[in-house]
């Protein structure tokens, strides 16, 4: 009985990992976007600020479906440092948000057409 318990736990504890992983990990930054259930819409915004040394950016966003956000104006993290090259207040983005241990953050942005 103590075994089985013990596997049990074992399989559900590297269950958790693989998703957390899988959820967290900054080398995938989309990889968020395709667990079940995550919009793949790209929500459109106006930048506002970029701070490439904090890693964050400041968007006027429409209502971010995926995180039942409202349109308002925030500052997002940015999964990787790439994301803020070539960005500048001003420009008009389409752009992928999520919520990552607890942190905002933009895992995709692309030139609004």
């Amino acid at each position: 009985m103590n075994h089985q318990v013990n596997s049990l736990l074992f399989v559900a504890l590297v269950s958790a990992g693989a998703f957390g992983f899988a959820v967290a990990a900054p080398e995938a930054p989309d990889a968020v976007q395709r667990t079940p259930g995550t919009s793949l819409k790209l929500t459109s915004g106006d930048v506002r600020k970029v701070d490439a040394d904090q890693s964050e950016l400041t968007i006027k966003h429409e209502a971010i479906e995926n995180l039942g956000m409202p349109a308002m104006t925030m500052v997002f993290k940015a999964t990787t440092p790439d994301l803020l090259r070539n960005l500048q207040a001003g420009d008009r983005i389409r752009f992928r948000a999520a919520r990552l241990a607890g942190v905002l953050m933009v895992t995709h942005i692309q030139a609004a057409k």
